[in-house]
C-alpha cells in the first residue's frame, strides 16, 4: 500500500510539472504564468481543475478559417472602397490601421448614433426596431433572462419570424447558464434559429467554459446597430435588490452598421458554420446621413493572434494629450494597461477613472483595490460611483476620440472573452460621449488621496494582495 501512494505521488508530481511547463512555454503575460504555477503548487487537486477548466490558452488556435474569414469580411471591404470623400485624420490614422491590419476592422463614415444610459431608453428604442423589421433581425448577446423583459423581447422576435422576417439569435451558454432551454425551444419552435455559443456539455465540460462571448450586438435589417454593455434583462430596468443598474448602449445609424453586421456574421458562422455574404445583408444605407463621423467595429478574442482592443486602449492612453476619461465595472488591469495609465498621469494627462462604489461581485472588487492604490499613487484620479451599479464600459480622449461596447478593463475582457467595441473618430461624438461621463461624475465620490484608502487592517491588505495574485485568473 505504502508502494502505492509513492507511485500515486511521483505520477501526480509528473503531471503538475508536465502542466507547468505547458503553462510556460504558452508565453504568457509573466503575471499570468505565475498565478497558474500558484495554484498549481499551493492547490495540488484544486489547482489542475482549475487549469483543466479555465487555464488551457487557446490564443494561437484557428476556429474560423482564413479564407472563410475573407470572404465575410469581402462584403464590407468593398462598401469601404465604394466610400467617396472619405477624410481619415491623420493623428489617429496609426491606430486606424492598427485595428485594420490585425482585426480587418475598417473605418467607415456617415453614422449617425443614439446613446442610451439606462434601460427605460434602450429597450423600448430596440422593441421599436424589432417591430419595423422587415428582412432580418441579428442578435448576439450574452445574457439573454427568461425574465418579463427577455419574454417580451423573445415574443417580439416570435412575432416577427412568423411574419417571415429571417431572426437568429447567439446567446453565450455560461452566461445565460440560468435560463430553461424550454424559453429558447419556444423561440426555435416559433421559427427563430437559436443557437448557444459554445455550449459547455459533460463530457466536453473543458476550457472552453472559461472562453465566453462577453459581445451585445444587435442589427435590424442592415440598417441600424446596437451595440454597448446592456444584456436583455430586467435588472437594466429594475434594478437587482435595492441597487440601480447603469450602462452605456448606442444605436448606429450609417456605415458602420457593415462593421457590426460583419461582426455578427462571423459569430453566425462560429456557431452554426453557415457562410452569410449575400448583399441583401449590407443594403445601401440612407442617404441623409452624410458627414465625416467615422468609426471603426473592432472585436477580440482569446483565439487572435494579439488582444486588439486592449492595444487600442494602450496606444489612446499613451497618445493622449489632455484628458483620458474611463468607465469600467470591474478594474483588474493588464500590465499594458496600467503601465499605460500610469505613464499617461505622470506626464500631466487627466487621466479620470470612474468604478462602482458597490459591485456585484464582490471578491473582485477587493482584488481591484491594490491596482487603485498604484494609479492613485501615479496622479490618476479615482471615481467611486454611489448611485447604483455602474456597469458602463466607454472611454472618452481628447474631444476626438471615445469608445463604447462591451470591454471591462480587466483580464478577463482583454484576454480571456470575445468582446466588441465600436471606436469613433469624431469631435462631436467625443463631446457628447464626455458629457455622459461628467454626468456620471456627478454621482460620484472622488478619492483625492492615497491616505483615505491607507487606513485598512493589516489581514484587509494582505488579502487584497493574496487576490492580486490570482487577478489574471477571474
Amino acid at each position: 500500500m505504502e508502494y502505492l501512494h509513492l507511485i500515486g505521488g511521483f505520477v501526480y508530481g509528473l503531471i503538475v510539472l508536465i502542466v507547468m511547463i505547458k503553462i510556460l512555454m504558452d508565453n504568457r503575460q509573466p503575471s499570468n504564468t505565475m498565478a497558474w504555477i500558484l495554484v498549481l503548487w499551493f492547490f495540488p487537486l484544486l489547482g489542475l481543475l482549475l487549469y483543466f477548466f479555465f487555464g488551457q490558452n487557446t490564443r494561437k488556435e484557428r476556429a474560423i478559417t482564413q479564407n472563410s474569414l475573407d470572404q465575410l469580411t469581402k462584403r464590407s471591404m468593398m462598401e469601404f472602397v465604394e466610400q467617396e470623400d472619405l477624410h481619415l485624420p491623420k493623428a489617429h490614422q496609426p491606430l486606424m490601421r492598427l485595428f485594420k491590419n490585425q482585426n480587418m476592422a475598417l473605418p467607415f463614415k456617415d453614422n449617425e448614433v443614439e446613446i442610451y444610459t439606462d434601460g427605460y431608453q434602450f429597450f423600448p428604442a430596440l422593441l421599436r426596431a424589432i417591430k419595423n423589421a422587415h428582412h432580418h433581425i441579428h442578435i448576439d448577446i450574452f445574457i439573454f433572462s427568461d425574465d418579463e423583459l427577455g419574454t417580451l423581447v423573445a415574443d417580439a422576435l416570435i412575432d416577427k419570424a412568423k411574419e417571415g422576417v429571417e431572426v437568429r439569435v447567439i446567446y453565450d451558454d455560461v452566461g445565460s447558464w440560468r435560463v430553461k432551454n424550454s424559453f429558447f425551444e419556444r423561440m426555435r419552435d416559433s421559427g427563430v434559429d437559436v443557437h448557444a455559443f459554445m455550449p459547455v456539455k459533460f463530457p466536453a465540460f473543458t476550457s472552453k467554459v472559461n472562453y465566453r462571448n462577453h459581445r451585445k450586438l444587435i442589427i435590424i435589417d442592415g440598417t441600424i446597430g446596437f451595440m454597448g454593455g446592456m444584456n436583455i434583462a430586467t435588472r437594466y430596468v429594475k434594478g437587482v435588490g435595492n441597487m440601480a443598474w447603469r450602462d452605456t448602449n448606442i444605436m448606429v445609424r450609417g456605415g458602420a452598421v457593415y462593421g457590426i453586421q460583419c461582426a455578427f456574421l462571423v459569430d453566425w458562422y462560429f456557431v452554426d458554420h453557415t457562410l452569410i455574404t449575400n448583399r441583401r445583408y449590407y443594403p445601401e444605407q440612407d442617404p441623409r446621413i452624410d458627414n465625416n463621423c467615422l468609426a471603426q467595429v473592432v472585436t477580440s478574442s482569446p483565439i487572435s493572434p494579439w488582444p486588439d482592443i486592449m492595444q487600442g486602449y494602450v496606444r489612446v492612453l499613451l497618445e493622449a494629450r489632455r484628458y483620458v476619461y474611463m468607465e469600467s465595472p470591474y478594474f483588474l488591469p493588464t500590465e499594458p494597461i496600467l503601465f499605460a495609465m500610469r505613464t499617461a498621469a505622470l506626464t500631466g494627462v487627466d487621466v479620470r477613472l470612474m468604478i462602482p462604489a458597490r459591485s456585484d461581485a464582490m471578491i473582485v472588487q477587493s482584488a481591484s483595490i491594490s491596482y487603485v492604490m498604484e494609479t492613485l499613487e501615479a496622479g490618476v484620479k479615482v471615481y467611486l460611483y454611489e448611485a447604483g451599479f455602474n456597469h458602463s464600459k466607454l472611454l472618452v480622449s481628447d474631444d476626438s476620440i471615445s469608445t463604447c461596447g462591451s470591454t471591462n478593463v480587466d483580464f478577463r475582457s482583454f484576454e480571456h472573452d470575445f468582446e466588441s467595441n465600436i471606436f469613433f473618430y469624431d469631435e462631436g461624438m467625443a463631446l457628447r460621449m464626455k458629457s455622459v461621463f461628467l454626468a456620471d461624475q456627478e454621482h460620484c465620490q472622488l478619492i483625492e488621496d492615497v491616505r483615505k484608502v491607507e487606513g485598512r487592517s493589516f489581514l484587509r491588505r494582505l488579502w487584497e494582495s493574496l487576490l492580486r495574485i490570482f487577478s489574471p485568473l477571474m
